[in-house]
């Protein structure tokens, strides 16, 4: 396979998957290019070898700038924007660990929290509601948990984790 099409391959895989893990195509599709580039790219670049509109370019690269993957960078006596990620796998696996954390893990938790003082007529319905809801919480929590412990430590711990596993 040759290099244009690995990469059109790549790009759209990556794109596909993004919309399993809940991102939209174009941001997963963008995050993918960047990761395959030697040099950042400008949001012109990104455009022509996407085949996407400025809005969707610039509305998707500030949603990974949001999530801490993409950096913006300035070049003196340009104008122009130039947008790159990082390459080390590992710290893009932390990152989105963090994210993710911070932005379903924790609301949830306190809506789960915040449920547990229920009470009520049907005496039945509530013990339920307490005992889903709890059991949720707990199983929310540890996974709260571990995803924090991956998120902020070294690749050297996971990797040992795996190997224990």
């Amino acid at each position: 396979m040759q290099y244009p099409e690995a990469k059109h391959v790549f790009i759209h895989a990556w794109g596909t998957l993004g919309t399993s893990w809940g991102i939209n195509k174009a941001m997963a599709q963008i995050h993918a290019l960047l990761l395959i580039a030697t040099e950042p790219l400008t949001t012109e670049e990104i455009m022509k070898d996407l085949r996407i509109s400025r809005g969707n370019a610039n509305m998707n690269l500030r949603a990974l700038i949001e999530w801490g993957i993409v950096k913006k960078e300035h070049r003196k006596g340009e104008r122009k924007e130039y947008f790159s990620t990082g390459k080390d796998i590992s710290d893009l696996a932390r990152q989105i660990s963090r994210e993710r954390k911070r932005r379903e893990l924790e609301p949830i938790i306190k809506v789960l929290e915040d449920v547990q003082n229920v009470s009520g007529e049907n005496r039945k319905a509530v013990n339920e509601f307490k005992k889903v809801s709890a059991d949720l919480l707990s199983y929310t929590q540890k996974a709260d948990s571990l995803l924090g412990k991956f998120a902020s430590t070294d690749q050297n711990w996971f990797l040992r984790m795996l190997t224990k596993a």
